[in-house]
């Protein structure tokens, strides 16, 4: 596997554009058996959703294979694990796509992260040229909640798309396109007369990237993300310069710039200039501090400043802990979630605001609450408050927070044990991501505990689904 880890240019590309496009090493037989097992059964039985992995378990290899878990190491680090929602996506003879999108997480909000901690992998059974109908994305979209112009494409690829915006990641049999989670994205026309499928699978992040030296999961040499001249100036390159950092484990992140003209960066209508002011101030230290808390705090209705706001103090370290731990307070729902993100981006340089954060699990807020799910898996820091805060979520009325409770336990492993009686619950709760977190937790805790990989197995054995069981074949 190890041979199939970025290199330096392949995480700069993946850091700017928001994508990569990979192919398995596994005999054309082998995707053909797929597709022919895909056609069968959606005409036959319907989409599978979530259940397409025992439905199909062939397709296991695809996300076993070294080129795969290599890129997959290199962006999410070793311990990811595979999310357990799927599916297969058809786009049959004639289709007309569909629309610019992100992904929703099932109907919930959240804070979407900028630093890739989920991750899309698309798998195509068969050639997927564009004239089939493949995932068209928008380059360097990831990182905006707006739908920002594409990166630069050249002529030949704008043309191939309607909107003149997207570039189709077409590929043979067998390729599999990796894209963070919130890369804006689309199906294209299907202009031919066959069918075209298309597996999403995602993966998650399960621990930070450390700040201790040499931290990069890829064969990193650069100190520095190597950008063209022409990249280096362009609006976003202070977000490509900090994912860089963070994806190592880097603490510093030092910027220049005049912290009144990025101020009014900061309160900018364009969201890509907003965000360029954000980051850049959050590497200024205590000025740009200044300028990013008066954003987050403002009692006007610019939510959209209050974001940004939150981002960039997610970029200032340890600068911006009284300003955030502060904010929690706060009367407002809409800081006090912010506040709680940016804590949690933070990972375990915010340790010390734990004693706040597992103060909020009764917040009246459910948007509050889900990131703070979230945060507290991410900060992964004194258990002894932690893993009670994190367990009193579990039980939560909001779904989402259940799951991201799941979650967070799930992080803390061996240091968790003592959920394993709340999680071996969670596997009956109504909510199936709910259910699946709980598995993922369990599955974490089970070197740690035999009750937990018990409780697990005898889950499993109840939940076991025989991928050759139909109604022809009962036997």
């Amino acid at each position: 596997m190890d041979a199939f880890l970025f290199d330096d240019a392949a995480m700069r590309d993946f850091i700017v554009n928001g994508y990569c496009v990979l192919k398995v090493d596994l005999p054309p037989a082998f995707h053909t058996q797929v597709f022919e097992k895909t056609k069968k059964i959606l005409a036959e039985e319907g989409n599978p959703g979530n259940n397409i992995l025992p439905r199909i378990p062939e397709v296991q290899e695809v996300f076993d294979a070294p080129q795969v878990r290599g890129a997959l190491t290199s962006i999410l680090g070793p311990s990811y694990v595979m999310h357990v929602h799927r599916f297969a996506h058809p786009n049959g003879p004639g289709g007309k796509g569909g629309g610019w999108h992100k992904d929703s997480y099932w109907g919930y909000s959240k804070v979407r992260d900028h630093h890739p901690r989920w991750i899309m992998a698309m798998y195509y059974p068969q050639d997927a040229p564009v004239e089939i109908g493949p995932t068209g994305a928008i380059p360097g979209s990831q990182y905006y909640e707006s739908r920002v112009a594409s990166l630069p494409l050249s002529d030949d690829i704008a043309a191939l798309d309607p909107d003149g915006i997207g570039f189709p990641m077409a590929g043979e049999a067998g390729s599999v396109i990796l894209i963070h989670f919130d890369l804006w994205h689309r199906a294209f026309p299907n202009h031919t007369d066959k069918e075209r499928y298309m597996f999403k699978f995602q993966f998650t992040r399960m621990d930070e990237p450390e700040p201790l030296p040499n931290q990069a999961h890829w064969k990193r040499d650069a100190a520095e993300i190597p950008l063209s001249a022409e990249l280096a100036e362009n609006p976003r390159s202070p977000l490509w310069r900090q994912m860089w950092h963070w994806l190592a484990g880097e603490a510093a992140w030092e910027t220049t710039g005049d912290p009144e003209a990025l101020k009014a960066g900061l309160w900018d209508s364009a969201e890509e200039t907003r965000l360029s002011a954000a980051y850049t101030l959050g590497g200024l230290g205590a000025a740009g501090v200044t300028v990013l808390s008066e954003g987050l705090l403002h009692e006007g209705e610019r939510d959209e400043v209050r974001r940004a706001a939150c981002y960039g103090l997610t970029t200032a370290g340890g600068m911006a802990l009284h300003t955030l731990t502060e904010a929690l307070g706060s009367e407002s729902e809409r800081v006090r979630g912010y506040a709680v993100y940016a804590l949690g981006d933070l990972g375990v340089r915010a340790a010390e605001a734990i004693p706040a954060l597992t103060a909020l699990t009764d917040d009246p807020s459910a948007f509050v609450r889900r990131q703070l799910a979230d945060a507290l898996g991410q900060i992964k820091s004194q258990p002894e408050l932690s893993v009670p805060a994190l367990t009193r979520l579990l039980e939560d009325a909001d779904a989402q927070t259940r799951f991201n409770a799941a979650y967070g336990l799930a992080k803390f492993r061996e240091k968790a044990v003592a959920a394993v009686p709340a999680l071996a619950d969670a596997l009956t709760d109504e909510n199936r991501y709910v259910r699946g977190h709980a598995t993922i937790a369990l599955e974490q805790l089970g070197s740690a505990s035999p009750t937990a990989l018990k409780t697990l197995l005898h889950h499993f054995q109840t939940t076991r689904w025989c991928p050759i069981t139909t109604r022809e074949s009962t036997f």
